[in-house]
C-alpha cells in the first residue's frame, strides 16, 4: 500500500539507513558466498560507525546550538533522531541475527570461531605462548574506579570491561578497562586445529580474555567476567577561521580535538554485568538519548572485512579486470591523442591512469601535469608517477583535498612528500571541498605548438578502491573539453579570481553555482518537450539524490509526463510514487559485489541523447558548496557504450531494489532471463575487447 506523503522529501538520513539495510540484505542472502556476507557485514557495521560519527553528530549539534547552528538545518533533528534509533536497534537485531546463521554456515564448512572457554589443552597452550610474546607488551590494564579523570576513549578501538572479585567475597568487586589493540595485532588468529580439514579461529579479545588472571595476577582475584564495548564519537573537524594559522595547523588541531569529540554512540555486550554498565554510562556522562546500543558478544564487525581468506573451500569468484581493447598493444597517450577512450572500473584495469602519468613523466615535450587527488591508495602510484614527473624537469600542479574526511592525516603527508620532490600543491578553500576528478598535461607539439591532454573521471585516483567500485573515466585530447579543465585549474590555482574564470567553461560544467542552473535547464527542456506531447526522457544514475530543489524540478517532470529512471545508490529522498505522476518514476537501487559510484546522466533531448559523465551528485553539498566536474561525452560509440550500460542495470532483476514511498527495500522482480547488472556489464566489455582483438588478429 502507497504510503501517505507528508513531507515533501524523505530525510537523508532515513534514506541513508535504507541503504545501509540493502547491504544488510546482501549479507542474509544465501546466494551470496559466504566469505562475501561475512564481507557485508563488516561494511554495514563499518558504514553505520560512520554514520553516527557524522549525520547523527551533525543533527546533535543542531539540537544544541539550534538557531545558531551555521549548516543546513534539517526541520526536526529530534524527530528525526528518535527514528533512527528505532531503526537502528531493529536492524541491531537483524544483523545478529544473520551473524548467528552465517556462525552455522561457517560450521557447516568445518570453520569455528572458538572463545576461550572452548580451547583444548594445546589450543590454551597455544594462546598463552601467543599472549605472553606477541601481545602482552601492548595490553595496558587502567583500573578505573578511583580514578579522577576517566580516560578518554579512542573512537575507532573495542575495550574489554573487566569485573573482579574473590570467591569468598563476591559483593566486593573491582572494575579495569583493557583497549583492544587491533591497530597493531590482527583481530583473527588461526589456532591448531585437530584435524587437516578444520580451521579453528580466535578472536584477539578472547587471547586477553583468556588470559585476564595472567593480566592481574598482583591483586589475586580468582574470578573474572569481561564485556566488549565501544564509544563512537563525533568525527566533525571544526575549521576556524583564524586567518594567521595555515590550512595543515588547523585540520591538525581539528584532528586532535576529533579524538576529543562528543560520544554519539555507545554499544555493549548485551550480557554485561548491570554494575559495570550503571558505571560505565555515568562516567562518560552518556544518558538514553546517546543511542545506548546493546548487542551481542562481538563489536566491531569492520574487521570483518578482512576475515581469513585462505580458509574457505569455496574459491574467489571476483573476476580480473581486463585491458581496455584499443590499449593493449600501444603507448596510452599516443591513443589519446588520436581518439576519447572511456575507462569502466572496476571491469577495465586502472593501470592505463597511471601509465598516462608515468609515460608524461618521461615525455620531454611534456611541460605541466595538473591533477586533483581526493583518496588515494596508501601506496599511491599515482604519486610515484608525479614525483619521477618533478625529477624529470616537470611542472607538477597537486590539487589535494586535505578535507576529505578521514583521509586528512594521510592527505597531509601525501602534501609534505610531494612538496619535498618540488611538486606545487594546492589545499583548496575555506568551507568549500575540492571533490572534481580531473588532470590535464600540457604538452609541446612539433611545430611548437601546445596541445592539451588528460581525464574528467568519475571515481577517486586510488588503484585500491579501482577493483571494488563501479566508474567511469574519460582519457581525451579534445581540446574544448581540456580548455575547461584548465580554466578550473586556473580557479583552482588563483582562487581570489572569484568564479569569473569558472564563468568561462562552456562544455565542462563546473559546481559550484553553475551545475544545478544548467541540469535545471536540460529538464525544464525536457517538460517542455512532454507539454507538446513529444518523446521526452531522463536517465539518472548518482550515489546520493537529496537536494530538495532538483527533487521539486523532478516532481514536476514526472508531473507533465517525462519519462524517469533512476539509478541512485545510497541516499534517495525522493518520493517516486505519487497519483499526480503522468508515469510512473522507476527508481532502483543496485548493491552488489561492487559499489556503484559512477554518476552518469542522460537526457533525451530531441532524440540527441545528451550524456554526461560527473563527480557530483545531486545533493546540497556537491551543488553548492564543493569544486566538481561534469563532462558531456560526445564520442558516439563511447554515448552507446553507456548508453547499454545503463540499460543493462535498468534491467538488473537480482541484485536491483525498488526505491518506494515506503523504503521496503523490495527486490525488482520480473519473468524471464536472470539479469544480474555487474555480470553482464562485465560480459558485455569483456566481448568488446574479444571482438577487436579477433578483428585486430585477421
Amino acid at each position: 500500500m502507497q504510503q501517505v506523503v507528508k513531507r515533501k522529501t524523505i530525510p537523508r538520513d532515513i534514506s541513508w539507513l535504507s541503504f545501509n539495510a540493502r547491504v544488510l540484505q546482501e549479507a542474509a542472502d544465501p546466494s551470496v558466498p559466504l566469505r562475501e556476507r561475512i564481507r557485508f557485514l563488516g561494511i554495514f557495521s563499518n558504514n553505520m560507525d560512520e554514520f553516527f560519527r557524522v549525520r547523527v553528530a551533525t543533527l546533535k549539534r543542531m539540537i544544541r546550538l539550534g538557531h545558531k547552528a551555521n549548516m543546513h538545518l534539517e526541520n526536526n533533528p529530534q524527530e528525526i533522531l528518535d527514528e533512527i534509533q528505532m531503526i537502528v536497534l531493529n536492524q541491531q537485531s537483524e544483523f545478529n541475527r544473520i551473524w548467528e546463521e552465517v556462525l552455522e554456515k561457517l560450521k557447516e564448512q568445518k570453520i569455528f570461531i572458538l572463545t576461550e572457554k572452548d580451547l583444548n589443552k594445546e589450543q590454551q597452550a597455544f594462546v598463552k605462548k601467543y599472549f605472553e610474546e606477541e601481545v602482552s607488551q601492548d595490553v595496558i590494564p587502567l583500573m578505573i574506579e578511583n580514578i579522577p579523570q576517566f580516560p578518554v576513549l579512542r573512537d575507532k578501538s573495542i575495550y574489554l570491561g573487566v569485573v573482579m572479585w574473590k570467591k569468598e567475597n563476591a559483593l566486593k568487586r573491582k572494575y579495569a578497562l583493557i583497549e583492544v589493540p587491533t591497530r597493531m595485532h590482527p583481530r583473527f588468529i588461526l589456532l591448531p586445529s585437530p584435524s587437516p580439514d578444520e580451521h579453528h579461529i580466535i578472536l584477539l579479545e578472547d587471547v586477553i580474555r583468556f588470559n585476564l588472571p595472567e593480566i592481574f595476577s598482583y591483586f589475586g582475584y580468582d574470578q573474572y567476567t569481561s564485556h566488549i564495548f565501544k564509544v563512537t564519537r563525533d568525527a566533525e573537524i571544526d575549521i576556524d577561521e583564524d586567518v594567521s594559522t595555515d590550512i595543515i595547523q588547523k585540520i591538525e588541531k581539528g584532528l586532535k580535538n576529533r579524538r576529543k569529540g562528543q560520544p554519539v554512540r555507545f554499544v555493549y555486550d548485551r550480557e554485561m554485568d548491570p554494575g559495570l554498565l550503571e558505571y560505565l554510562i555515568r562516567r562518560l556522562n552518556l544518558t538514553k538519548r546517546d543511542n545506548l546500543i546493546p548487542g551481542g558478544r562481538i563489536h566491531n564487525f569492520r574487521h570483518f572485512m578482512d576475515f581469513p581468506d585462505h580458509i574457505f573451500k569455496e574459491k574467489k569468484q571476483r573476476k580480473k579486470p581486463f585491458d581496455h581493447p584499443l590499449l593493449t598493444d600501444r603507448r596510452v597517450s599516443d591513443v589519446v591523442m588520436e581518439r576519447d577512450i572511456m575507462l569502466h572500473f572496476p571491469y577495465h584495469s586502472f593501470t592505463p591512469l597511471i601509465d598516462l602519468i608515468r609515460e608524461a613523466a618521461f615525455d620531454p615535450d611534456v611541460t605541466t601535469i595538473k591533477i586533483t587527488c581526493y583518496r588515494l591508495a596508501p601506496q599511491s602510484k599515482i604519486i610515484n608517477a608525479l614525483i619521477n614527473a618533478v625529477r624529470n624537469g616537470k611542472e607538477v600542479i597537486v590539487m589535494i583535498e586535505l578535507r576529505a574526511r578521514f583521509e586528512e592525516e594521510a592527505n597531509i603527508e601525501w602534501k609534505k612528500r610531494l612538496e619535498d620532490e618540488g611538486a606545487k600543491v594546492l589545499v583548496g578553500f575555506p568551507n568549500m571541498k575540492v571533490h572534481a576528478k580531473i588532470c590535464v598535461i600540457h604538452k609541446r607539439m612539433s611545430d611548437n605548438s601546445y596541445r592539451m591532454y588528460g581525464f574528467v573521471s568519475t571515481g577517486n585516483l586510488n588503484e585500491k578502491t579501482a577493483r571494488l567500485y563501479g566508474d567511469h573515466c574519460l582519457l581525451t585530447s579534445n581540446q574544448k573539453i581540456m580548455a575547461d579543465v584548465n580554466r578550473i585549474f586556473s580557479f583552482l590555482e588563483h582562487p581570489k579570481s572569484g568564479l569569473a574564470v569558472l564563468r568561462e567553461c562552456r562544455y565542462v560544467i563546473p559546481s559550484p553555482f553553475f551545475l544545478k542552473k544548467e541540469m535545471m535547464s536540460l529538464i525544464d527542456e525536457e517538460i517542455k518537450q512532454a507539454k507538446k506531447g513529444k518523446p521526452a526522457s531522463i536517465i539518472l544514475k548518482m550515489n546520493s539524490l537529496s537536494d530538495e530543489d532538483m527533487i521539486e524540478k523532478l516532481y514536476e517532470a514526472a508531473k507533465n509526463g517525462v519519462e524517469l529512471k533512476l539509478i541512485v545508490r545510497g541516499i534517495f529522498c525522493m518520493y517516486s510514487e505519487h497519483k499526480k505522476f503522468v508515469a510512473p518514476v522507476k527508481a532502483i537501487s543496485i548493491v552488489d559485489e561492487y559499489l556503484e559510484h559512477a554518476r552518469v546522466w542522460v537526457f533525451h533531448s530531441k532524440g540527441k541523447n545528451k550524456v554526461f559523465i560527473s563527480s557530483a551528485d545531486w545533493m546540497l553539498r556537491n551543488l553548492e558548496h564543493r569544486v566538481e566536474a561534469t563532462c558531456p561525452i560526445w564520442d558516439e560509440r563511447i554515448k552507446q557504450e553507456l548508453m547499454d550500460i545503463l540499460n543493462i542495470q535498468l534491467q538488473d532483476n537480482v541484485k536491483a531494489r525498488l526505491l518506494d514511498n515506503n523504503l521496503s527495500n523490495e527486490y525488482v522482480r520480473t519473468p524471464g532471463k536472470k539479469i544480474r547488472s555487474q555480470v553482464e556489464i562485465y560480459n558485455y566489455l569483456y566481448k568488446k575487447t574479444l571482438s577487436h582483438l579477433e578483428t585486430v588478429s585477421h
